[in-house]
Order: structure tokens, then C-alpha cells, then sequence
């Protein structure tokens, strides 16, 4: 990154290019593969089918609800002039958002069990953005696109797919891809997720852009941690390597009609176990169109 690009402290002075704001109301799209469901498949085969294939209808969680509440202010507050661009701007945003989440999910209404948990919940969304103000002075930003639609079809292997929060272009073109999670930093070991996810984000935007992203950053709004990455050639290649090997393995589950059970400490997280064997509970059928329409790949049906 050029000088003007590299710190990402507050006062990080990136000039970008025509900003563009992304929304994810798009119709029905090719199966592809997105960093969250190589994610699910790397877990748990058996999630990853019934998320992705079976649709099998998962509870709304406060955490995760609140990762998105927070995710589209920080995504309209850069609609504001560069001046307005307030803590207390992002704040007064927390509530209307909330009243258009409803409006689009009623059944989120049922997700606290009052007015005080609700706004409880709502102080812990002003928590994560006081610390994303404390990381960056959006004053200084002008993003070139924020929820970022990517999309590219890999020679010979999966359709990829993604959405980036924030992209900034740097005057000397230099690109830089921001991620925000409202979760804390998790400690090196276990970060192998959330690297594998810029990686995948910036092999994207190097074939559609024709250049590497020079900085990736991770923004955690939970204690302010952050995790920077400098993707090199061999970085992208290994990124590549590891999505093609994971295609394989997805479409050999697929063809098989067997995506096993993978039982591990992160199962007591899992919205799945009435429907886990792990657990003594049973998969619905498997239904091949719905695999086929999911993933692109057809079932093996045994004569």
C-alpha cells in the first residue's frame, strides 16, 4: 500500500474511487461456493448439508442477529457526508434498523424476552461500534464499495462467491479488503477460519480486478483486536489449492448421497442435533434435486 493507505488507525487517510454501496437483494443465483459454507463443509459435512441443502430452518441468535444490525449501520453510515460520520450518527442508526430488520423478519420480535433485554442488546451494539470508532475515523474514508457482491468461476472448479464489507482503493490503486466481525479476536491458532476467508476474498478480487489486494483486515468489535494479512502470489496459490480440494471433497459427498457427521467441541453450538446421529437423532432424506439445484452436482443413484 502506498503511504496513504497503510495505517489502520484512526486516522487512516484512504482516498478511494467512485464509492459503490452493494445490497444483497438479488434473485436466485448459480450454486457456488462461499467462504461460510466451505466453512460449514471443513466442520461438519452434515451441517453444511442441512444449511445448504435441506434449508432446514434455523433459530435466529441474538449474537448472530446482532453481527448483522451492526454490520448495516457501519454499511449506511458511509452514506452520510464525510463530516456527520459520528459515533452518535451511528448510534441513533442502531434503532431504525432494528424496525427494518423486523419488518423484513417478524420473527425476530420473539428474539428478547423484553424491553430491557432488548435494550440491553441494543447497548451491547453501541459497545461494538464505540470500538470500531476507536479503530478507524470514518471521517477519513471514502470506501470504494461497502457489501461488496464477488463473484468468479473458477477454471474447472466451483463458482465462487462472496460479500465483502468494505473495499478502499488507495490513490496508487493499491486495494485494501475490510472485514468486520463484532466478535472478539480470536487467539492465533484459531484464526485458520477467518484468514481462509480474506484469502478466498482476495483471490476473488485479484482475478476481477486484475491486482492483489496488498491489505487484509480483520476488525473485531468485541475488544478491538485486529488481524492484518499481506497476501503474497503463494498465499492465493495455496487459498486456490485449498478451495479445489475442498470442491472435490464436497462433490464426492454429493455424489454419494453421504455427507457424514463430524463430531467436534463445536457441536454444542450446533442448531442440528435433533437431526444429528451423533446425537441419536435422524437426517431427512436425502432429496437429489435438491442437492442438484444446491450444488451443481447430481446424485449417483444406484441401479
Amino acid at each position: 500500500m502506498s503511504d496513504t493507505a497503510k495505517s489502520s488507525g484512526a486516522d487512516d487517510p484512504v482516498t478511494v474511487t467512485t464509492p459503490v454501496k452493494s445490497g444483497r437483494g438479488r434473485g436466485p443465483r448459480k450454486p457456488a461456493l462461499s467462504p461460510s459454507r466451505a466453512g460449514d463443509f471443513r466442520q461438519c459435512p452434515l451441517m453444511f448439508r442441512l444449511r445448504l441443502v435441506d434449508k432446514v430452518p434455523e433459530p435466529p441468535s441474538p449474537a448472530a442477529t446482532l453481527g448483522t444490525l451492526v454490520h448495516a449501520v457501519l454499511e449506511d453510515l458511509y452514506d452520510l457526508p464525510a463530516g456527520e460520520r459520528t459515533l452518535v450518527a451511528a448510534s441513533a442508526m442502531v434503532e431504525p434498523k432494528w424496525q427494518e430488520m423486523l419488518a423484513k423478519q417478524p420473527d425476530l420480535a420473539g428474539l428478547h424476552e423484553d424491553d430491557a433485554a432488548l435494550r440491553t442488546w441494543f447497548g451491547t451494539g453501541n459497545e461494538r461500534l464505540a470500538n470500531y470508532f476507536r479503530l478507524e475515523n470514518p471521517q477519513r474514508l471514502e470506501p470504494a464499495a461497502r457489501e461488496e457482491f464477488v463473484e468468479f468461476q473458477l477454471e474447472d472448479g466451483p463458482l465462487l462467491r462472496g460479500f465483502i464489507d468494505r473495499v478502499d482503493i488507495a490513490p496508487d490503486g493499491a486495494i485494501r479488503l475490510i472485514d468486520y466481525k463484532t466478535g472478539k479476536k480470536p487467539l492465533p491458532q484459531y484464526s485458520t477460519k477467518e484468514q481462509f476467508q480474506m484469502r478466498f476474498y482476495a483471490l476473488l478480487v485479484e482475478r476481477l480486478r486484475g491486482r492483489r489486494p496488498a491489505l487484509l483486515q480483520l476488525l473485531f468489535l468485541r475488544d478491538g483486536g485486529t488481524i492484518e494479512l499481506r497476501p503474497d502470489a503463494g498465499d492465493l496459490e495455496k487459498v486456490e489449492f485449498e478451495i479445489r480440494e475442498l470442491w472435490n471433497d464436497i462433490s464426492a459427498a454429493a455424489r454419494a448421497g453421504q455427507f457424514r457427521p463430524k463430531k467436534s467441541k463445536l457441536c454444542g453450538w450446533c442448531n442440528f442435533q435433533e437431526l444429528c446421529p451423533e446425537f441419536g437423532g435422524t437426517p431427512p432424506p436425502l432429496d437429489p434435486a435438491a442437492v442438484e439445484r444446491s450444488l451443481g452436482v447430481k446424485v449417483d443413484v444406484a441401479d
